[in-house]
């Protein structure tokens, strides 16, 4: 990842990607099929997202939970996201997203179906390259309906 790509906000980034790559997808979809090629995509966004994950360790300057809480900002530029810190610790951080700008840009864009392949399905992969002691556990998205993004990260 460039320095200049980091100058972009995420959510501006994940709407020009999903303005490329929801038509391809949609086109291969229709040609070898929707599930084989979303399980191909899903693969190719979580590599991406680990990748993602080991050069945020560079940016926090460690790996610890505190290092990860103090870069969850840079998924709030531009009120991508609004969250609540029920919990913030050395060993457990705890947080509700409730309102996710993600999703709303996928619906407005028609790709509410692609939204939780192309963001969601990051989140998970980013922790594990970011440091893989940290478990991230989330029961519930707003991009599949749900009220809240219910996070909860544990390092052991």
């Amino acid at each position: 990842m460039g320095a200049d790509l980091n100058q972009i906000e995420v959510l501006t980034r994940r709407e020009i990607e999903a303005r490329i790559a929801g038509p391809i997808i949609r086109a291969f979809s229709e040609e070898f099929g929707a599930e084989r090629t979303v399980e191909i995509v899903r693969k190719v966004v979580v590599s991406l997202a680990r990748e993602s994950g080991e050069f945020l360790k560079t940016v926090a300057g460690g790996d610890s939970l505190e290092d990860f809480g103090r870069c969850l900002p840079l998924w709030t530029r531009g009120e991508a996201l609004r969250f609540e810190v029920l919990e913030q610790g050395a060993k457990k951080v705890s947080l509700n997203v409730t309102r996710c700008r993600y999703a709303e840009m996928y619906r407005e864009l028609g790709m509410e179906d692609l939204g939780s392949v192309l963001s969601c399905a990051r989140d998970f992969a980013l922790v594990e390259g970011f440091n893989p002691r940290i478990t991230l556990t989330r029961t519930r998205t707003i991009m599949e309906g749900g009220d809240c993004c219910d996070f909860r990260f544990e390092i052991k």
